[in-house]
């Protein structure tokens, strides 16, 4: 195999693929460039199917310490466990990737990309998506279709495709799409807060604005894909032979089911936990099975599992579409019953309980100081980073009825986390000085509970009175088409997230949208479509946003919310409120139970702790020890005496506090022509002696005597 360099100038990248070069005894790879990144992506295939009904697939991005010519911190000097950053980049490539194989294809495949070269001004999420995409889009696998990845952020008022990540640091919008063609199949986006000359704007984007970006995103993508598609083609392996599962359909036997158990169905699926649903669809099924086995038919269990759940899928969507139904009773349109309790943990310095039909989150909010921040490197910067708003999300078993071991948090849980974060960060203060932890136990689930999760981090934040814009909600939409059919859901339970079509997140503040999430199971989504399900999940965040405002007029504080002092003193005393050796912050911090954090600059002290009595005292004696005059110093005129007094003497020397009431060092060697053995023979603390400037740096002062200059 020759080697083929294939360069590719779109949306404002410069790309360059090399195929047949790595990795050649992989399904596909490439090594993919964009300016001084470099990554390596490679596909294999397990050519033995699984058993399941389902597409085994792994995505892993890496990054490489090397990548950024560094060495792995830690004891531990290499790297081990994957960082955020690339546990979210390899669930964003799994989203966009996975909807590309052809249905029944039941073979684990493990996509690979690894980072080998970084640039601190390359999107490496855009990189990753694209040298995936190559290296699937080339291998033996029968996937034949590619996708595009565009980020769209803001220049002003301009929109800016695939930004640099300096671009991104300044832009207000943070929107990735991916498509293939004209299909859009997944969307993230986010907003960035800024302040301004009128004060900080979480700027929320504007529904039908959002969409307009979207369609200029789309264009992008429909460009690029035809030019990847037509680069790539002709390097193509020849597809594999392999056999795809096939639906096990009987249609006889669904047609006997429609006939005599449609009423037992739709009663089963009037169960709005999974658990429940679940239990009364197998009675459903061993009926069945024994009516089967009674008239002396062969009866396979896996065919009439299939087959029920397909008639039930059916039922569901036949409901929405032509009665306008959905199967716990709603109205399209129609939210889930809400209620909210706040504080309800007297120790927690901030907590809700949300409760939206059978998805509850129990969230809690705690304060902490700038030390508390979660440390991160990113293989695009030189310094560790410091994230001082974290948000925690945790699935156990038991929410779904599951009986299952809880670890260490999954892909989906810190997806789901990011998007809270993502949601939520925009309303508070950039100014904020500590660290805020939100952590989202996921009580009860019946669809949407990453909404839920926003919600009540966002009443959390309030209840611990956290300053922030305004309040966020989120809500889950759905979608069911058959041909030009649709309908919008608002506010999706569990069944219809696993029978629909689209799996669409929203969240925002009454003034418009702060974070968006989006993935289409089947195909694209048509924009005017998206442009519905946009206004239809408005209405939905201003119903859920009114009643989250009332409950946020019924907030008692919580007794466990610490007590902050914030006040200012001129830089020069910080050092002051140390002390020698840290001797003096430690008295402060042990005797009045208080933390401190000082800003050394700008001569900042904040003080946190759970007694106000304290707190207040604590303030007073910073202020008694830095209430002293700054002392201004003089500049003094070399050869003058001036008159001065014996701070400290030591061995090397006299310290002499000057008229400006600065110490300065009158130097052994310059106290006398002849060797002075013992200065405390010739000097005592508090003697007032004259002395002579030899010169003057800044604060430091060299003298001598008269004698010695004489």
């Amino acid at each position: 195999m020759k080697e083929q360099i294939i360069k590719i100038s779109t949306n404002n990248l410069e790309e360059t693929y090399a195929f047949n070069t790595v990795a050649k005894q992989a399904s596909g790879a490439v090594m993919y460039r964009q300016g001084k990144a470099v990554l390596i992506a490679a596909v294999a295939i397990d050519e033995k199917a699984v058993d399941e009904d389902f597409l085994p697939l792994t995505v892993q991005y890496m990054e490489r310490a090397y990548a950024a010519a560094k060495i792995p911190g830690g004891f531990i000097k290499r790297e081990t466990k994957p960082g955020d950053f690339e546990t979210l980049t390899s669930r964003i490539v799994d989203r966009s990737l996975r909807p590309l194989f052809p249905a029944g294809f039941h073979y684990p495949v493990t996509i690979t990309v690894m980072v080998v070269s970084a640039d601190s001004q390359v999107d490496m999420q855009i990189a990753a998506l694209h040298a995936a995409n190559a290296a699937l889009f080339v291998s033996d696998i029968p996937v034949t279709t590619s996708i595009a990845a565009v980020r769209v952020g803001t220049d002003g008022e301009d929109i800016v495709l695939n930004p640099t990540l300096a671009q991104q640091a300044k832009s207000e919008l943070d929107l990735l799409v991916v498509g293939s063609g004209k299909d859009v199949v997944m969307i993230e986006m986010r907003t960035m807060a800024t302040a301004g000359a009128t004060g900080q704007s979480a700027n929320e984007f504007e529904e039908s604005a959002l969409v307009d970006v979207i369609a200029i995103a789309a264009q992008a993508i429909d460009e690029a894909t035809a030019a990847y598609t037509e680069a790539f083609a002709p390097l193509t392996r020849e597809p594999l032979s392999l056999c795809f599962t096939q639906d096990k359909r009987d249609d006889s036997l669904y047609a006997w089911i429609e006939n005599t158990y449609a009423n037992e169905v739709e009663k089963a699926i009037s169960h709005m936990a999974k658990s429940e649903r679940s239990t009364e669809l197998k009675k459903i099924r061993t009926k069945i099975m024994e009516a089967l086995e009674s008239e002396g038919k062969e009866v396979d269990k896996e065919v009439v599992t299939k087959v029920l759940e397909a008639y039930k899928k059916t039922v569901i969507r036949a409901m929405i579409l032509d009665k306008n139904i959905r199967a716990d009773g709603r109205a399209l349109d129609e939210v889930r019953p809400i209620s909210i309790q706040t504080n309800l943990l007297p120790s927690v310095h901030g907590s809700c309980l949300f409760t939206r039909g059978q998805t509850q989150a129990l969230v809690t909010v705690t304060l902490g100081d700038k030390k508390d921040a979660q440390m991160y490197e990113l293989i695009t910067e030189k310094s560790t980073q410091s994230e001082n708003f974290m948000v925690h999300y945790n699935f156990p078993g038991y929410s779904v009825g599951e009986a299952k071991f809880i670890g260490a948090p999954g892909r989906r849980e810190l997806g789901h986390g990011n998007l809270g974060k993502r949601a939520l960060e925009p309303t508070l203060d950039l100014g904020y000085d500590g660290s805020i932890r939100i952590v989202s136990e996921i009580l009860e689930s019946n669809g949407s509970s990453s909404m839920a999760t926003i919600c009540g981090g966002a009443l959390a934040l309030r209840a611990a009175e956290v300053k922030t814009s305004a309040l966020v909600a989120g809500i889950a939409m759905g979608l069911v088409s058959e041909g030009d059919r649709y309908a919008v859901l608002t506010d999706i339970m569990g069944l219809e997230d696993h029978d629909g079509d689209m799996d669409f997140k929203a969240a925002g503040t009454a003034q418009g949208i702060t974070a968006l999430q989006m993935d289409m199971k089947l195909g694209g989504i048509d924009l005017a479509v998206l442009k519905e399900a946009l206004q239809k999940a408005r209405q939905g965040l201003n119903h859920i946003l009114g009643i989250m405002e009332e409950a946020g007029k019924n907030i008692t504080v919580s007794q466990a919310l610490p007590s902050t002092e914030h006040f200012m003193v001129h830089p020069s005393k910080i050092v002051d409120i140390i002390g020698k050796a840290g001797a003096t912050i430690r008295e402060i911090i042990e005797r009045f139970e208080v933390s401190v954090d000082l800003d050394r600059d700008a001569g900042g002290v904040k003080l946190s702790g759970e007694d106000k009595s304290k707190l207040a005292q604590a303030k007073a004696h910073i202020e008694s020890i830095t209430s002293a005059p700054v002392k201004k110093q003089i500049e003094y005129k070399v050869g003058e005496s001036y008159k001065g007094k014996v701070k400290k003497i030591v061995e090397f020397g006299v310290f002499v506090e000057m008229p400006d009431g600065f110490d300065a060092l009158l130097h052994v060697s310059k106290v006398a022509k002849e060797r002075i053995n013992n200065l405390s023979e010739r000097y005592s603390e508090g003697d007032e002696i004259m002395v002579v400037v030899l010169e003057q740096n800044g604060k430091k002062v060299e003298l001598a005597t008269p004698e010695f200059l004489a």
